[in-house]
């Protein structure tokens, strides 16, 4: 009767724990698609953002190159055009960031740091521990009691 009971409590312990492996593996892929989602509203927005600003700065920039080339010809001096150098660097930053594939290449870019240069990612002190973190949590609290 003891042997009959004892493997019902092992079939029991081992289905509640393969329930628990799958249950926490569920909630970790939901964890990550929630972070892929959010990753992906934020780079969204800063397109739209991006896209939004480039048509007030394309305005700006016209408006800009218009009355400094009348200013330049009015007042016979090219040098009133220099403005414009920094402008159009900027204006072009703009349009490739919102429409062009600057995108592309950082993320590109940032492969292949990840891939050729991950010693530039580490963090100073290496990665943050729970044991760090307690140490200074207890170190900054006023509520704290040591046992």
């Amino acid at each position: 009767m003891g042997f009959i009971f004892s493997k019902s409590m092992n079939d029991s312990l081992k289905a509640q724990q393969e329930f628990m492996l799958m249950n926490s593996r569920l909630q970790l892929e939901r964890q990550l698609l929630m972070q892929n989602q959010m990753r992906e509203r934020q780079t969204a927005m800063q397109i739209a953002w991006t896209r939004e600003f480039l048509k007030y700065f394309g305005t700006f920039f016209g408006l800009a190159a218009v009355g400094l080339t009348a200013g330049a010809i009015k007042k016979k001096n090219p040098g009133v055009l220099l403005p414009i150098v920094p402008l159009s660097f900027i204006f072009a930053y703009q349009c490739d960031m919102g429409y062009g594939t600057l995108l592309q290449r950082i993320k590109g870019e940032a492969e292949n740091i990840m891939d050729t240069q991950s010693t530039l990612l580490e963090l100073p002190k290496g990665p943050l521990t729970y044991e760090e973190l307690e140490k200074i949590r207890r170190s900054q609290s006023k509520f704290f009691i040591e046992k």
